[in-house]
Parts: C-alpha cells; sequence; structure tokens
C-alpha cells in the first residue's frame, strides 16, 4: 500500500510539474536548464520525455505560436510587463487605435501634397492698344544723278563729297561748254534769221492783198499762193522751230552745270576732274533730306486695333520710334496708309514720317532699323494678363477661388503688347486667378494653393 501511495503520489507530482512546464512555454517562458529543479524535486527521465514531446509539437506548428506570442507581446505579455489577459479583453481597441493613427497621417500626406501656383488676380478694364512694328527710316527720294550732256569734267565743286549736304541747285561739278555755248549762239542766229523771214513775209503778204484790191476782181483768188498765206504760215513754223532749237541749246548749256535738284544728302559720287562723260553716266547718288519715311507692315490683326479710317483720308496717328540700341526716341505721325497687301506676307503697311530727320538734336539717319509704337483705339472690358499665362495648347488656366481647382479656357487674344496679351474676359467670372506659367501635365479639378504673384493690371 505504501509503495502505490508513492507512485501515485510521483505520478501527481510529475503532471502538476508537466502543466507548469507547459503554461510556461504558451507564455514565452524559457525551458528550465537542466540543473533546475522541479516542484518537488529533480525532474526524472518521464518528465523530460513529456517536456521533449510537447517542444516538438511547437516546431511542427511554428507559424501558430509565432503569431500567438507576436499577438500577446503586442497586447501586453509577459515581455511588456503587463497581464495578458487584462491587455486581450478588448481586441478591437488596438486596431482601432492603429486605424485613426493611420487615418492622420494619410491626411497629414494629403495636405502636404498640394502643389503651390503663383496666380496673377485680373480684373477688367480699359486700355488703349498700341501697336508695335518695324521699318526702316528712308528717304522719299533716292536719286542715282546721271550726265544729260556729254563732256569733259573740268572742275567739282569744294562741298561735292561724300556726307554733304546741298541746297537745291548748288552745282556739283561743271562739264566743258563750249561746244554747247557754240550751238547756243548757232541757233540764236538761225531764230534771229527765221523771224526776219517771217516779218517780210507778213509784209509780202500785205502788199499782195493790196494788189488784188486794187485790181478789182471780185472773189478769191484761185490760188492761196496769190496772197501769199502759205508762205507766212512756213515763215512761222520757221521760226518755232528756231526758237526751240534756242530752247535746246540753253538747256545743253545749263546741263554742263551738274547741279543737284533738291535739297540732298551726298551719299557716293563717281566723277573726279578730267574724267569724260557720256549722257547717263552715273555722277552721284543722293538723298533727299527734307523728310524721312518709314514703311511699317502690319498684319491685319495689328490693323483691327488702330481706329478706323475712310479711303483718302490722312490717319494722322502718332508714332514713337526707337532705334536698336532703345537709346534714341523720336515723334512721327502716319501719314497715309497703303491700300495694297503685299502678295508673300499679306500685311499692309502704315507710312511714318518724320520732319528734317537730320536736323534733329538727336539726327535720325537714313537707313536706321526702328521700332515703332503706334498708339491704337481704346478697348473696353479687357484682361490684361502675362504672355506667359497662355500655354503652347493656346490654353488659359486659373484657379476658382471658393474651391481651388485648377480650370482653362480658350482665350480670345486681342492684341500682345511687351510681355503681356490683351484678352477678352471668361465668361464665367469677372475676375480671376490667372496661372502665370501653366505646365503641359496640368489637369481640370486638381486641388492647388494659389499664391498671389502681383495683379496683371498693374
Amino acid at each position: 500500500m505504501n509503495k502505490k501511495k508513492i507512485i501515485v503520489t510521483l505520478a501527481a507530482a510529475m503532471t502538476i510539474v508537466i502543466a507548469v512546464v507547459y503554461t510556461m512555454s504558451q507564455l514565452g517562458g524559457g525551458r528550465p536548464g537542466p540543473g533546475s529543479k522541479g516542484a518537488n524535486g529533480p525532474r526524472n527521465a518521464n518528465a523530460e520525455n513529456v517536456i521533449e514531446q510537447a517542444d516538438s509539437q511547437r516546431a511542427e506548428k511554428p507559424t501558430s505560436d509565432k503569431i500567438s506570442r507576436k499577438g500577446m507581446e503586442t497586447a501586453g505579455g509577459p515581455q511588456s510587463g503587463k497581464p495578458g489577459p487584462r491587455a486581450m479583453s478588448n481586441p478591437n481597441q488596438g486596431m482601432a487605435k492603429r486605424s485613426g493613427q493611420q487615418q492622420a497621417q494619410g491626411t497629414t500626406s494629403t495636405a502636404a501634397d498640394i502643389a503651390e501656383v503663383g496666380v496673377v488676380k485680373i480684373f477688367p478694364t480699359t486700355y488703349s492698344a498700341k501697336v508695335k512694328g518695324y521699318g526702316q527710316a528712308a528717304a522719299i527720294h533716292m536719286l542715282t544723278l546721271s550726265a544729260q550732256v556729254s563732256g569733259q569734267i573740268t572742275s567739282l565743286s569744294p562741298r561735292f563729297e561724300t556726307g554733304a549736304l546741298l541746297k537745291q541747285n548748288e552745282v556739283l561739278a561743271y562739264i566743258d561748254e563750249t561746244d554747247y555755248s557754240q550751238a547756243l549762239a548757232a541757233a540764236e542766229a538761225t531764230y534771229e534769221t527765221a523771224y526776219v523771214a517771217l516779218e517780210e513775209e507778213r509784209l509780202q503778204g500785205i502788199q499782195a492783198q493790196d494788189e488784188w484790191t486794187r485790181s478789182g476782181l471780185t472773189g478769191e483768188p484761185e490760188s492761196a499762193l496769190v496772197l501769199r498765206a502759205p508762205q507766212l504760215k512756213s515763215a512761222q513754223a520757221a521760226l518755232r522751230e528756231a526758237e526751240q532749237n534756242v530752247a535746246a541749246a540753253k538747256r545743253d548749256l545749263a546741263f554742263s552745270h551738274i547741279s543737284t535738284p533738291f535739297n540732298a544728302l551726298v551719299v557716293s559720287r563717281s566723277i573726279q576732274p578730267g574724267s569724260y562723260v557720256q549722257i547717263g553716266t552715273q555722277v552721284a547718288e543722293l538723298y533727299s533730306i527734307d523728310v524721312a519715311e518709314i514703311s511699317i507692315p502690319l498684319s491685319p490683326s495689328q490693323w483691327a486695333q488702330l481706329p478706323q479710317v475712310k479711303v483718302g483720308e490722312k490717319p494722322g496717328w502718332d508714332v514713337s520710334l526707337t532705334d536698336t540700341t532703345g537709346e534714341h526716341h523720336w515723334r512721327a505721325t502716319i501719314e497715309r496708309i497703303e491700300l495694297h497687301q503685299d502678295e508673300d506676307t499679306r500685311q499692309r503697311r502704315a507710312i511714318a514720317v518724320v520732319e528734317n530727320p537730320l536736323m534733329l538734336s538727336s539726327p535720325l539717319y537714313f537707313g536706321t532699323f526702328l521700332a515703332a509704337e503706334i498708339e491704337g483705339r481704346e478697348l473696353d472690358n479687357v484682361w490684361k494678363i502675362p504672355s506667359s499665362a497662355i500655354s503652347q495648347k493656346q490654353e488659359v488656366w486659373f484657379v476658382a477661388p471658393d474651391t481651388n481647382l485648377l480650370n482653362k479656357f480658350t482665350p480670345t487674344v486681342l492684341f500682345e503688347y511687351e510681355g503681356y496679351a490683351y484678352i477678352e474676359p471668361n465668361a464665367s467670372t469677372s475676375e480671376a486667378l490667372i496661372v502665370a506659367r501653366p505646365l503641359n501635365n496640368y489637369l481640370v479639378n486638381t486641388p492647388v494653393k494659389p499664391v498671389i504673384d502681383g495683379s496683371g493690371n498693374e
């Protein structure tokens, strides 16, 4: 009986030890080392066998054990220092906490992802259109002066040099006039002879008429020669011819003095003293200096920005001229407009005029390339936006002020000037936040944060 009691007691003790070891292993505790003792003394072989079987079972199911231990550690197991059952009493509490943290992180990330966009605040107003074109200052008359008689150049005027300003009818060069003086003398002699012959014929005609009257014959003579009428007409024609010869000789003699036909600038000289010139030989190139003209080609859209003018009327539009350096400025007036389009460019020209260009405080030299700014008509209800606000697709992007969402429209450009475009307002709104520099990847209804860089009306 005593042996049976001992055996039952040992079996109960081993059962308790096995239960304790198994519970500790499930709670994450390590297996006692070889030197540890159980509750009732040293571990026997049967207890070690039971522990080894439990370990092999855990090895076969590692995933479930790891998941269990990880869950207990998260909820408050032995490693966290908090009682497991209390931490796991409400498993949804941890999930709700993690979900709230994720939502908070997502809200912060979304707010940070909203891009800032530079905009200009636009509202409609009235502007005076300005049309800009380009042209070149040119003389009204650009003459290649040629000799009109032949002969040798005997002398030149000391002022006949390139760059000289000469007055009208000022002599540039002299041609030997001997032959022309002789021709004039001969023509004048012929004229005097013809004049005498005409007077004699007139007297003879009067005498013939008196004789016909005294003869008592009635009616007209059978021939006009009786009264010398044809002879009188011949003498009159000879006198007229002599007059023309005298005029031609005088003209040729005058042409032996080569002079300027207008107030002129000498651009080039082609003769020297002693040169022999023929009729048509080039002597000099001259520019008239009283007026400079600037021919400004304009496109149809630019013409639309200018005031209306009736055909034949003088426009009188004011023009500001600037050279390529930007340092010199002149005022001019549009005197006339051309009524035909160039076949190649499909443009029409406006002609600006500057009086006495070389006499101004800042002379306007012929050949100067100029930028011309013409005052146009007034435009009401116009948006002035940066030219950069019009995208490559010819669209204008804006930010809706109430929603901060991107939107776009295709503008009607009235004209462009000095980095700004003047367009008709969008029908949906009177004021707008226009994106100054839109990107190609913009999408409609994209939320953005507008940053006002200024006002397009400034």
